[in-house]
């Protein structure tokens, strides 16, 4: 049997260069540079809660650094170090390898070290946190939305909460159909980049984790405004197009979550500078409402009409 620390030592102890002292000691030591502020946020992921037990344990490495990152680029925040608590039911050694290389392959991406954590016996559990820096005052928050300002996204929605459906036994999708949205659900692309080029662009952003609607609203909230968005222009895939007409393709779209994109808000002046970002990074972006004045959230369709979503956003104690 492993013990812990040999477990540790193993399999997630690297070289920290970036940390005064890493993963080994009862804490670890952090210099944040001068004019940064220090960003921290903490996400949990649980078996049976927020994946099926039997995921590939390289999609859990990567997709738990992942939400995590994502947290990073909704603040601005460059992303910089980690730790991981994870409670396991056996200690599994090639479980364990191919977790590993997941999260490592995703961190070396973003140059984030794991600077150390905690492991357990328990039921399967998998809490990152992050930290990263910005500069002082440059961090992006959800209160700063304007009337007036263009409501953007990046990429496109719905895939993973579609890919979810299809394993709940919710809608049947076609083979190439569902491997499309399913690397959507197991392995997001973090907008790290595009949060950092929004320093000083954007009023306010978020990352869509429990569904547009859910996330859009807490920056309706935060910010005291609403919003109206154009149900035509949201960005969707192929494979969506083909179950939109459903009224479980308009919910994954909406409210399913799991998309992990950038929502943000701009002034119309920057339009411009906003094509210019989706240029540099390759990246779709696209305008997708206004905020108003009106304290709430309406999405229409291309007639004028409302449409309506029931439930709106990912319920985690569901």
């Amino acid at each position: 049997m492993v013990s812990e620390f040999k477990l540790i030592r193993r399999f997630f102890t690297r070289a920290t260069p970036g940390a005064v002292l890493g993963v080994g000691d009862d804490a670890a030591l952090l210099h944040v540079r001068s004019g940064m502020e220090l960003a921290v946020s903490t996400d949990m992921l649980v078996s049976g809660t927020h994946f099926f037990p039997d995921t590939e344990p390289f999609f859990l490495g990567y997709k738990a650094l992942a939400v995590n990152l994502s947290d990073m680029a909704a603040m601005a925040a460059q992303p910089r170090w980690a730790t991981l608590a994870l409670s396991l039911p056996e200690v599994d050694e090639a479980w364990l390898e191919k977790f590993s290389a997941g999260l490592f392959a995703l961190a070396d991406e973003h140059h984030v070290e794991l600077i150390g954590g905690d492991t357990t016996r328990g039921p399967l559990n998998l809490c990152i946190t992050i930290m990263g820096e910005v500069p002082h005052g440059a961090a992006l928050r959800r209160s700063g939305a304007q009337v007036g300002d263009d409501v953007w996204v990046s990429g496109v929605l719905g895939d993973a909460a579609l890919a979810l459906a299809h394993m709940q036994g919710r809608m049947q999708l076609a083979a190439k159909d569902f491997a499309v949205c399913a690397s959507a659900l197991h392995q997001p692309m973090p907008r790290v980049a595009l949060g950092l080029a929004l320093r000083g662009v954007a009023h306010s952003a978020i990352d869509i984790s429990d569904g547009l609607l859910a996330d859009l609203g807490h920056i309706l909230n935060c910010s005291n405004v609403g919003a109206e968005i154009a149900f035509d222009a949201l960005p969707i895939s192929s494979s969506l197009q083909l179950y939109l007409e459903q009224p479980l393709g308009k919910h994954c779209l909406l409210a399913g979550g799991d998309d992990y994109e950038l929502c943000f808000t701009v002034a119309v002046a920057y339009r411009f500078e906003i094509e210019k970002i989706a240029a540099n990074l390759g990246l779709l972006l696209t305008r997708i409402g206004t905020i108003t004045a009106e304290k709430k959230c309406t999405v229409r369709a291309a007639d004028g009409s409302i449409i309506n979503i029931e439930e709106s956003g990912y319920d985690h104690f569901r």
